[in-house]
């Protein structure tokens, strides 16, 4: 159980680190790394004894009340975290929520995430495809940021990225907070949430030394991204669409794909306005980012059949 938890937690941070943290470790690639997990690491903790107190120890926001902890815990069931986590060494961005709950979930609650998740990356690609043909002009013009690099980058900016940053952090948190804590029980006493913190603060501490892993190049292959002004409307964006799910029901669902469906909309619709003749590479790298997601989906699907071959 608690092997499980510790692989699960390294796994789920260590590929979804980039929906919320990619742009902030990108754009702020100057600061001291320890600047930005200490602020990163405080709303973590935040958000984590809201959910605590609030939810009767379920950390999960009640997002593991339909998914019971098996118990005794085989074995087998370590098959997900570990998949993932040779996935994320690669480099590949996979739907944690498919690869660690799908093997606890029932077929119809894993079809309810999948529809869920589906209709988080269609409603991400259209609102940033919407957004940034409207602002890609006088946000993201290669003499606008210019003209930032030469100035000094105003006060408002980085006031607004952190607290953006904040923002879309602790509702990333509110949503996969069921994957890392699935291996756990559903109601944590205060030890146990003790140390599954400090755990989860050192794993991020790493994450951040080395700078988001190898999976931040997707991140940094996308326009502007290293940009303060871009990554605080990517940021904020992203926290919205995410607090929109919160709000609609409790049923986990893939973050990664709504991440995914931001950076398409917006790369398709800046090469539109700005770079036209650079429209089909990137197609061709949107469909690969897609292709790498949905890889994570396949997995999660054949390792739930083994583990339940392995029931049978």
């Amino acid at each position: 159980m608690y092997l499980g938890f510790l692989i699960a937690t390294y796994s789920v941070i260590a590929n979804d680190v980039i929906q919320t943290l990619g742009t902030f470790i990108s754009s702020n690639s100057k600061i001291k790394w320890w600047y930005l997990w200490a602020f990163s690491g405080s709303i973590l903790t935040i958000t984590l004894l809201v959910g605590w107190h609030f939810h009767g120890g379920d950390v999960s926001y009640g997002r593991l009340s339909q998914i019971p902890l098996p118990d005794p815990l085989p074995w087998w069931y370590l098959l997900a975290p570990i998949s993932l986590m040779v996935i994320t060494r690669y480099g590949i961005p996979v739907s944690t929520t498919f690869m660690i709950l799908s093997v606890f979930s029932s077929g119809q609650l894993i079809e309810k995430m999948i529809l869920k998740s589906i209709f988080g990356y269609t409603l991400a690609f259209a609102c940033a495809l919407v957004l940034y043909l409207l602002i890609a002009k006088q946000f993201e013009t290669r003499a606008s940021l210019r003209l930032m690099n030469f100035k000094k980058q105003k006060p408002y900016w980085l006031v607004a990225q952190w607290f953006s940053t904040a923002f879309l952090w602790s509702q990333w948190l509110i949503q996969d907070f069921a994957n890392i804590f699935v291996f756990l029980p559903r109601q944590l006493s205060i030890v146990e949430l003790l140390i599954s913190m400090a755990i989860i603060l050192l794993i991020m501490a790493y994450i951040f030394k080395t700078k988001g892993g190898s999976i931040q190049k997707i991140v940094n292959q996308k326009s502007n991204t290293q940009h303060i002004r871009s990554a605080t409307i990517i940021d904020l964006c992203y926290g919205v669409l995410l607090y929109v799910f919160t709000m609609l029901n409790n049923v986990p669902m893939s973050t990664t794909w709504t991440f995914i469906g931001i950076l398409a909309g917006r790369e398709i619709a800046i090469k539109y306005i700005l770079e036209k003749k650079e429209l089909k590479k990137t197609y061709s790298l949107i469909i690969k980012d897609l292709a790498k997601v949905n890889i994570g989906l396949i997995v999660s699907i054949l390792i739930a059949y083994l583990i339940h071959f392995f029931k049978s």
